[in-house]
């Protein structure tokens, strides 16, 4: 069963199926399985054309961070409209970009203290490679060229991003587009033995990438990491003990560290930035969806001065960074950023979010035995239960199955939008919900997975 699809809605549905291709999308799926047109969105719920309403469990793909129409946030884009709506970077500034700069420079872990803007994560992964190619080559270290990754990973769905990547589903059609990079095994809990700690799993598995870099850190610019969290990776964790040692052994070895925190940043994990608990900096950090709460495109790349430092020098040298979007440093992005750290800043969001932690693990509990839960996992307000076959022996459902499939469905009928990746059914919601929307959420995914596993 499906929400009501008739009217308004069909209209709506109509005129789209028309002349859109929607973003990863079998769009022969929609023959059977109806699209929702959002009408409007308050809070943490979107509404259709037909008052059809659905809890916003996925942050519309982990960017809505306080709530659709958020007041605030409305009014801070409202002024700037009224001022300035874009101006190039080139060349020119604008008080919004370097009020942003600043207050990032003060919430990001120590030493990050530059800021070089683009229009997506994607984009900012892209600036934070060719940013760290470039610094060996201006420092008279071409051969190093190569990047390191984990398996199961990914990093954006440009090429040089998708080249990061270790998600097949999304990567395979492309490689022969891609560059070669170096994988080491993931240190996804998932994974280890039984009775083995997530702590000890991430040490044995940073074996691996320590003989990496020991054998070819020479040749090697950067390892890049998504510290906690391997988010369209399944919702695969880790421990932080892990981005720890990587900080130690990429200093050891002279190979930077890239985080991208894109999609783990501002509050996903417990802590403002994943970094935090493994008390890290990076050398470059890529930021970009919660940076602006869900309102408009706009990434980082935060890195050092010493960094800044190999590219300064006179234009004939030709070490300048000559990359660029249009929309650099848009104003309009940047003032909904300033407006979103407020309200870190002002509503004590961190020490809030513990409490909704706590109930979201709470609300899953009772699923901990069930014969078809492999596994639930979660980093602060991120929980992901994983369905399998058999739990004893987490066998996997075929993903021709499309088990995960059933969940959204269902969800659909009881207002709520819980859109899984493949047969992991996660929450990942806006931080303005209330543990009452949460307990339903959990009833929600508790009815939909008993009728995934039949």
């Amino acid at each position: 069963m499906s929400p009501n699809t008739t009217g308004a809605n069909q209209a709506l549905m109509d005129r789209d199926l028309k002349v859109l291709w929607h973003p990863c999308t079998q769009m022969k799926d929609h023959e059977r399985l109806p699209l929702i047109p959002v009408k409007r969105g308050e809070g943490v719920w979107l509404e259709d054309f037909e008052g059809n309403r659905y809890i916003d469990a996925v942050s519309s793909w982990w960017v809505n961070l306080f709530g659709h129409s958020n007041p605030r946030i409305n009014n801070a884009l409202k002024e700037q409209v009224e001022k300035l709506e874009h101006v190039i970077l080139a060349g020119f500034s604008h008080e919004p970009v370097v009020a942003l700069s600043e207050r990032l420079v003060a919430v990001t872990p120590p030493g990050l203290s530059r800021c070089f803007y683009a229009d997506n994560g994607s984009s900012a992964i892209e600036v934070a490679l060719k940013m760290s190619y470039h610094y060996w080559k201006n420092s008279g270290k071409p051969r190093k060229k190569n990047f390191v990754n984990l398996s199961n990973s990914y990093h954006g769905e440009t090429l040089g991003a998708l080249a990061l990547g270790d998600v097949a589903l999304y990567k395979d059609t492309y490689q022969p587009l891609l560059m070669d990079v170096i994988t080491a095994p993931s240190p996804d809990a998932y994974n280890r033995e039984p009775g083995e700690s997530w702590e000890d799993y991430a040490l044995r598995q940073f074996a691996a990438m320590e003989q990496i870099l020991a054998d070819q850190h020479e040749e090697i610019c950067a390892v890049v990491v998504e510290p906690l969290i391997q988010c369209a990776g399944s919702m695969r964790m880790y421990h932080p003990i892990y981005l720890t040692k990587l900080r130690e052994a990429c200093d050891r070895y002279n190979v930077h560290l890239i985080a991208d925190e894109i999609a783990v940043g501002f509050g996903r994990t417990g802590t403002l930035f994943a970094c935090e608990q493994a008390s890290i900096t990076p050398d470059f950090m890529c930021l970009s969806k919660g940076l602006t709460a869900g309102y408009l495109p706009l990434s980082v790349v935060l890195t050092h001065d010493r960094m800044y430092d190999a590219f300064y020098d006179d234009y004939d040298t030709l070490k300048a960074f000559l990359h660029s979007h249009s929309y650099t440093g848009n104003p309009l992005g940047c003032a909904v950023a300033l407006a979103t750290l407020d309200i870190f800043r002002d509503d004590d969001v961190i020490n809030r979010n513990k409490a909704l932690s706590r109930h979201m693990a709470d609300s899953v509990a009772h699923l901990q035995d069930h014969p078809n839960v492999g596994d639930i996992r979660q980093h602060g307000m991120t929980l992901a239960i994983e369905l399998v076959k058999d739990r004893r022996t987490r066998a996997p459902f075929p993903w021709q199955e499309r088990r995960g499939l059933r969940v959204y469905e269902h969800a659909l009928t009881r207002q709520a939008m819980l859109r899984p990746l493949g047969n992991v059914v996660y929450f990942m919601p806006p931080y303005v919900i209330t543990e009452e929307q949460i307990s339903h959420l959990a009833q929600v995914a508790s009815e939909g997975i008993e009728l995934a596993v039949k």
